[in-house]
């Protein structure tokens, strides 16, 4: 019995970030699998950031 991989990212950020970065359209038609190797890199730098944010904010 193989055991799924739960991802980090929920699948709603990765959307929201994809519309933020401007590649939800390629999303869209062709899927994840669609999207170029640099959007998919700028996507999990921008949740970084946002993680780093928010732990920021935390911390006050």
């Amino acid at each position: 019995m193989g055991r799924r991989r739960r991802g980090v990212m929920s699948e709603s950020l990765k959307y929201e970030l994809a519309k933020e970065l401007g590649f939800y359209d390629t999303v869209q038609s062709e899927g994840w699998g669609g999207i170029k190797a640099k959007d998919a890199g700028n996507m999990v730098k921008r949740a970084i950031e946002l993680a780093e944010e928010a732990m920021a904010r935390g911390n006050r």
